[in-house]
């Protein structure tokens, strides 16, 4: 037997391994959502309602006021745009929120809250810039919306850029 080669039956030790694996991977999201106001629901999916009444805690006085550092231009909006559609991890934001960010993601049928709507002008631009970036940072407690400890705060930063486009009425197809 060559060297690095596994047998036949390594192999599928090996398959049988990873997919044991997303299965348990797929059922802790499940357990998540479960424990997060997710209901099993049997609408189509449609945009979440404009104007949405929501308790999350308001970030510290420092970080509330804060607005985004980052220049408001086509290089950072497309960065937030595939961060928002593609990359963001854990999940990328268009699942619960739409490829549109009208909060019509596939997975947010039976959320309670439902996922919030960007397209919505009137919710969005009360909302100041440091309180988005508090929220994609630490997630929302009593919510569907999890922590993004992970993305760096550029990312972060961008992704409300795109956000803020979204609430402009302007296609994420820019």
């Amino acid at each position: 037997m060559r060297e690095g080669k596994l047998p036949q039956k390594g192999r599928v030790l090996r398959i049988q391994k990873h997919l044991l694996l997303q299965v348990f991977l797929l059922f802790g999201l499940f357990l998540v959502f479960s424990n997060t106001g997710l209901e099993i629901a049997e609408s189509k999916e449609h945009p979440s309602p404009c104007l949405q009444p929501r308790f999350t805690k308001q970030a510290p006085p420092e970080m509330y006021d804060f607005n985004n550092p980052l220049e408001a231009n086509p290089e950072n909006y497309k960065k937030g745009k595939l961060l928002f559609q593609v990359k963001a991890n854990p999940l990328p934001c268009k699942n619960c929120h739409g490829m549109m960010g009208d909060g019509s993601g596939p997975m947010a049928r039976g959320f309670n809250p439902p996922p919030r709507n960007f397209t919505c002008t009137k919710t969005i631009n009360g909302v100041p810039d440091g309180q988005l970036f508090w929220i994609i940072k630490n997630g929302s407690p009593g919510t569907g919306m999890l922590s993004y400890k992970g993305l760096k705060e550029e990312e972060i930063w961008q992704i409300i850029l795109f956000v803020r486009q979204l609430a402009k009425g302007y296609s994420p197809n820019f």
